[in-house]
């Protein structure tokens, strides 16, 4: 068998990466007792833990297939 070369991967590129990823960026959301009574029975029957990771991934998903539907056309 042959032996394969490992590629180093330059650590300043994953420190670029790695910084490029952070959350910086604070948010607040509001919800009243409807909406947070329906978020805990969510997570409650999912077996959710991270309440964040729900959130930005609601966002997020919603965020980029509207920008999807929406980009500009030639004609």
């Amino acid at each position: 068998m042959k032996k394969r070369k490992t590629v180093a991967v330059d650590p300043e590129y994953l420190k670029k990466q790695k910084a490029s990823l952070l959350r910086k960026h604070r948010q607040v959301i509001y919800l009243n007792d409807n909406e947070m009574a329906a978020i805990s029975n969510y997570c409650s029957r999912f077996k959710v833990s991270a309440k964040a990771t729900l959130f930005r991934e609601a966002i997020m998903e919603k965020v980029l297939s509207e920008l999807e539907d929406n980009h500009p056309t030639l004609f």
